[in-house]
This record gives C-alpha cells, sequence and structure tokens, in this order.
C-alpha cells in the first residue's frame, strides 16, 4: 500500500501534472507552487478558570496579484498543511475566474460549538490583533473572508478590531468581506458558494456532446442529486437547484447520517426538520441508509460533496455511482482516487473551478467596500427613466397598453441582489467555458481538473513573466 500524501503534495501533484501540458518553464513552474509566506500563530486565552494556547495560521500563497484573498476556517482539522493546500487552491482559483487576488487561506484549530460566543469573539479579535501586528490583513494586502465554521458574526468582529487599529483608513471596511450586509457586506454573499455550485453544474449539463459520453441527456431539469453536507454550501446548492433547477435531490448525508427517498426529498422542509430535531434522521418519508459516507455511494446523476476534504477515496471510489461530482467542497476527493473516478468515466467538477462562488462575491463585496457605495445607486434610476421613455414610445406606435405588473417589471434597474447575481452567474459560465475548450483543443488532458489547473497557471505565469520577473 502506498503511503499517503498529504493535502499540500497532493494539489502540487495536480499542478505537476498540468505543467505537463503547458510550455512554462520549470522555474517558473515552480514559483507558482510555492507558498510565499506562512504565518504560525500561538496565543493564550482564559477559558473559565484556566488557560488555553490556541493555534492558528494564516497562509499567503501567491503574490502574483494582490491584495491576495482566502478565507478563515474554525476546526480542530486545521494545520499547517491543510492551510497551505487550500491558499494554493484559492490562486488558481482566483486566476481561473478571472477574480484579481493572490490566494491565502487561515485556520484556526478549534472546536466553534466548545466556546462561548464570549471567548470565540475573543479568540477572533487576538486572532485579528496578530495578523495586523505582523502585517497579515487590509484591503490592499490580505483580506480573508468566511470559511468552515465562520460566518458573519466572524467577519464583523474582524472588521471592527482592524478598525480599531486603523483608524480614519478610508477603505478599511475593505479588509474583510463575507461580512453582515449592515456593516457594509454585499447582498447576495452568503448564499454565493451554493448558488455558483449550481450555475457551473447547469452550465456543464448544457453541453449535448459531453452528456451523451457520460450518458446523460443534456439540461439540468429533472436529474437526481446527491448532497453531502448540509451546511453553508450544501444547503443551498441543494435548495437553488431543486427550486430553480428543477432537480430531484434524492439523498442528503450529514454527520448523524445518510437518508435516502427515491421520491425527492423536499430541502427546504428537511432543514426545518433538523432545526427542530437536530438530525436529518427520521424525516418523514425518508430512510436511514448509514453512515455520513453512504450516501456518496447511491446511484444519482450528480454528486455534490459538500463537506471536508477526503470523503472519496481509495477505499470508496470503486463504489461511486454518480455520472458527475461537483466538488462543493475543497478536495473532497483524494489524487488516487481521482484516477478511478476518470477510468470509470464519471466526470468531475473540481473544486477550484465549481466553488469560486464565494471568493467572485467576495470580489464584487470589495470592488463595493472601495467604491464606497452600493451596486446600481448610480444607474438604477436612470435606467428606469430610459426604459419608461422607450416603453412609452412602444405604445404610442402599437396603440396598446402594457398592464401595470408588466410596466413595473419591464421598467426596473436590478437590484444589488439581482446584479450580483448576474455577474456570478457571467463569472461561473465564462470559466466552464474556458476549461471546456482547453479540454477539447488539447486531446491528450485526460480531464476537467487538468484543464482547469492549465487554464489558471498559464493566467499565473503571464502575470509573472509580464511583471518582468521571468523574462
Amino acid at each position: 500500500m502506498s503511503a499517503k500524501i498529504s493535502f499540500f503534495k497532493s494539489v502540487e501533484q495536480y499542478v505537476d501534472k498540468a505543467a505537463s501540458f503547458t510550455d512554462i518553464p520549470q522555474g517558473l513552474v515552480e514559483q507558482i507552487k510555492v507558498c510565499n509566506l506562512v504565518l504560525q500563530i500561538r496565543f493564550p486565552i482564559r477559558v473559565g478558570n484556566d488557560y488555553q494556547v490556541i493555534e492558528a495560521y494564516r497562509v499567503q500563497h501567491s503574490h502574483h496579484r494582490l491584495p491576495t484573498k482566502g478565507g478563515i476556517r474554525y476546526a480542530e482539522s486545521v494545520d499547517q498543511d491543510e492551510v497551505m493546500a487550500l491558499a494554493s487552491l484559492m490562486t488558481y482559483k482566483c486566476a481561473l475566474v478571472d477574480v484579481p487576488f493572490g490566494g491565502a487561506k487561515g485556520g484556526i484549530k478549534i472546536n466553534p460549538s466548545n466556546y462561548t460566543v464570549e471567548q470565540l469573539q475573543t479568540i477572533t479579535r487576538r486572532y485579528t490583533t496578530e495578523l495586523i501586528k505582523k502585517n497579515f490583513i487590509g484591503p490592499g494586502i490580505d483580506v480573508p473572508a468566511p470559511d468552515y465554521g465562520t460566518g458573519p458574526r466572524e467577519m464583523a468582529w474582524i472588521l471592527d478590531t482592524y478598525q480599531a487599529f486603523r483608524h480614519g483608513e478610508i477603505d478599511s471596511i475593505g479588509c474583510v468581506t463575507g461580512k453582515p450586509v449592515t456593516q457594509n457586506g454585499i447582498r447576495g454573499r452568503a448564499e454565493a458558494t451554493g448558488r455558483g455550485v449550481f450555475y457551473g453544474i447547469r452550465e456543464c449539463l448544457s453541453h449535448a456532446d459531453d452528456m451523451r459520453k457520460i450518458g446523460l441527456t443534456p439540461g439540468i431539469a429533472g436529474k437526481t442529486m446527491v448532497v453531502q453536507g448540509l451546511g453553508n454550501v450544501g444547503s443551498n446548492t441543494a435548495l437553488i437547484s431543486q427550486q430553480e433547477g428543477g432537480v430531484k435531490v434524492i439523498g442528503i448525508a450529514e454527520r448523524e447520517g445518510s437518508i435516502y427517498s427515491p421520491n425527492g426529498i423536499d430541502v427546504e422542509k428537511l432543514m426545518t426538520f433538523r432545526m427542530e430535531t437536530g438530525s436529518i434522521l427520521g424525516f418523514p418519508g425518508s430512510q436511514h441508509i448509514g453512515g455520513p459516507s453512504a450516501a456518496l455511494e447511491l446511484e444519482c446523476d450528480i454528486l455534490v460533496p459538500a463537506a471536508l476534504e477526503n470523503q472519496i477515496t481509495l477505499e470508496n471510489a470503486d463504489r461511486i455511482k454518480a455520472k458527475v461530482i461537483a466538488e462543493a467542497a475543497n478536495g473532497p476527493i483524494t489524487a488516487d482516487a481521482d484516477l478511478i473516478l476518470q477510468k470509470k468515466g464519471i466526470m468531475v467538477l473540481p473544486d477550484f473551478f465549481i466553488n469560486a462562488g464565494g471568493v467572485t462575491v467576495s470580489y464584487f463585496e470589495w470592488l463595493k467596500n472601495l467604491s464606497h457605495h452600493r451596486f446600481g445607486r448610480l444607474e438604477n434610476r436612470f435606467q428606469h427613466n430610459a426604459f419608461v421613455g422607450i416603453l412609452n414610445k412602444v405604445e404610442e406606435m402599437t396603440g396598446k397598453q402594457v398592464s401595470i405588473r408588466d410596466r413595473d417589471f419591464l421598467t426596473r434597474g436590478g437590484t444589488e441582489v439581482e446584479l450580483v447575481n448576474s455577474g456570478l452567474e457571467d463569472t461561473m459560465i465564462t470559466a466552464y467555458t474556458q476549461v471546456r475548450e482547453t479540454s477539447l483543443h488539447n486531446n491528450n488532458i485526460p480531464d476537467l481538473r487538468t484543464a482547469a489547473f492549465v487554464c489558471s497557471m498559464q493566467k499565473i505565469a503571464s502575470d509573472y513573466i509580464s511583471m518582468g520577473i521571468f523574462p
């Protein structure tokens, strides 16, 4: 049996594989791969009558674009290797979707459920203070965001701490994204990653030639889906796919186990049930089929692993029956399992493409913060008046009147969330088109993951060369 390789080494293997399909010089490939800065932090906090030493990290993987960008996760699994791997994936993700950031990631090695809100606030503010002292945060330096175990609340604490140290800095609100809307956040950010997953899957399934190869009809409506993880990403992917795409969700997995219903699961009702009971098990009309990984092996059209890394491994890869796997989580498929899935003819939408919705809308939030006004504020009224004028002219020329309801719809400008979703949709479609064309134009590229890495690396290499670092 081969020794298990680290998460970061696994990412490097993917990069080396992709590099063989490019003409990027080896020295530049090595620069693209390495993490530029790694910050290890240890600090004490008081818990009751005792003290604990908290272990934390912040990694800036690439400075080919500034600021660097990446979430902060709170989990007991956090270690330096994991944060380095996630930071590197952020670099390739940002390059792939044309978001002008370098990659970064942060993590605190705790289980948030073991601490009170006050203790979590203390940990968050102390961690932020350490980042400020080491110049690892700032709107033009490094911009954190939510990740596993964190959300808008923690981002608000980070913003408040930063502004306390950087009083009067005009762009200080851009030091972190994923903030509450009331604290200079942006509408649509909370569901952005899940919505991006939906847009990516929908675009993938729209290509008839590709679907024919894996035995599916084109289009997302009516397809069966299994989702592992009902956190922010998994729940929004399932809800939006069901409500807007007409997908039938037949399986759900959470830490307490997996459930299955061939007739479909109403995800909105399931989430309410889980809030009331603390579990997905026992949901009416579903059957309990095993532990958290059992649902991964269900026969379905689309499998969405949206929990943590290393969920599909050598141990269970042969039993995966999905036609398409959308890696909503980071690194849910190990490198050796990925090879097995390729041989089985399963199409894998790689994590750093399919879950790029979060960083895309974070970019929109950052732009909003730097411009100091909300999207649509300057142009919406102008657009409304222009549309009214056009509609009046059409009514005058045709002699027909448009109903009040239709008039309101046809003449209004886009709201902030509509503009955000429109930008996200365009980003995911454009990125998938680039990956697919790269794969089609180079018949030797065996899978979409490699094609996506090729796209990202070519863009990053171009940045380095244009900077004159690698003439």
